[in-house]
């Protein structure tokens, strides 16, 4: 009963000192995304966080503006690769553009460490389909969602840094789903079994030594590895592993 009280007073302590502390990197996000592309400094992405909840998730825009109208929901899983800017593309690497989401943790709707929240058209993927069965892999991941929502979604947490270190890197979006979406949705699942104040205090410290890492060019595919472990626990018939991390 006390974890969730002081995870809560933890999550706005670290979010004003890391405001606070990374003003500069939010100077340069200004500067560059407006000199890169002039238009909204923010991007809202549609989310739903603890409880099913739908509510507002804030990056710094990395994307060119579209200059038309565009119909369709929200490209949640792939963004249009050949609209990134190079100075949007630099703060992705360097998850400068996930700053602004210190913003949702002080209002509640996200916590440091959690689940990543889920996208809206993803999540009504998954549960809204009238007069379609679900097979039963769908109706496994709409149980992993609905246990993931009885804690807060996160700023980062083990799928986030498993999506950092490897699902990044695919673009296809068919690609994605079958190497990356089931391993994922396993560490989200990971996240809820092992939620405590010292697994969170390792998620923030993994996330900060996966962005040293990323600034050097490497990957800490040591962390990698133990985090498809953690997955395979999980679901021990999951059998995607990434090339070259055996």
């Amino acid at each position: 009963m006390i974890y969730p009280v002081i995870k809560r007073v933890l999550d706005v302590v670290c979010a004003v000192i890391g405001i606070v502390g990374t003003s500069p990197l939010w100077l340069l996000a200004i500067v560059g995304i407006l000199v890169s592309d002039w238009g909204p400094l923010f991007y809202t992405a549609h989310r739903i966080g603890r409880g099913n909840r739908p509510f507002k998730m804030y990056k710094f825009r990395s994307m060119r503006v579209l200059r038309q109208s565009r119909a369709g929901a929200e490209a949640s899983l792939r963004p249009d690769a050949d609209r990134i800017f190079p100075f949007g593309n630099f703060i992705r690497k360097v998850k400068i553009d996930e700053l602004p989401q210190l913003l949702n943790i002080l209002n509640g709707t996200m916590s440091i460490v959690g689940p990543r929240p889920v996208a809206q058209d993803q999540f009504d993927m998954f549960r809204y389909r009238p007069g379609v069965e679900r097979s039963a892999d769908e109706d496994e991941t709409m149980k992993r969602l609905d246990a993931a929502a009885a804690v807060p979604v996160g700023l980062s947490g083990p799928a986030a840094l498993y999506d950092f270190i490897y699902g990044d890197h695919i673009t296809d979006e068919s690609e994605y789903m079958q190497k990356v979406y089931p391993t994922r949705r396993e560490l989200e699942y990971t996240y809820v079994q092992k939620a405590s104040l010292g697994y969170d205090c390792k998620m923030v410290l993994y996330t900060v030594i996966c962005i040293l890492y990323a600034l050097v060019g490497k990957e800490a595919t040591w962390i990698l590895r133990e985090l498809l472990a953690d997955a395979r626990r999980s679901c021990p018939q999951l059998d995607v592993m990434p090339k070259g991390i055996e």
